[in-house]
């Protein structure tokens, strides 16, 4: 997604909990730019993940430059297609 980059990856262990995880590298900007694109990722996170995440998983969202200046309604959109696809 041109956003971020979401891995899952199956624990393969007896607990169904989903975990997720973040990170925004200074590529992308100084401390405040990457901490607002860390709030956004919570944000999405508690809203899609712990709805159409994969069980059992841990998810982790990798954020691109052009993710801060994304619309969050549109990041919306791309987590929950990116959690469709990886479901597929």
């Amino acid at each position: 997604m041109p956003g971020f980059v979401l891995l899952v990856r199956d624990r393969q262990d007896s607990d169904e909990s989903m975990r997720v995880g973040f990170t925004v590298t200074k590529k992308i900007g100084g401390a405040v730019i990457r901490n607002r694109m860390k709030r956004r990722f919570r944000a999405l996170a508690r809203e899609i993940v712990t709805a159409n995440g994969i069980p059992g998983s841990d998810h982790v969202m990798i954020g691109r430059a052009k993710g801060v200046e994304r619309d969050f309604g549109l990041l919306r959109t791309e987590l929950t297609q990116a959690l469709d696809k990886v479901r597929t």
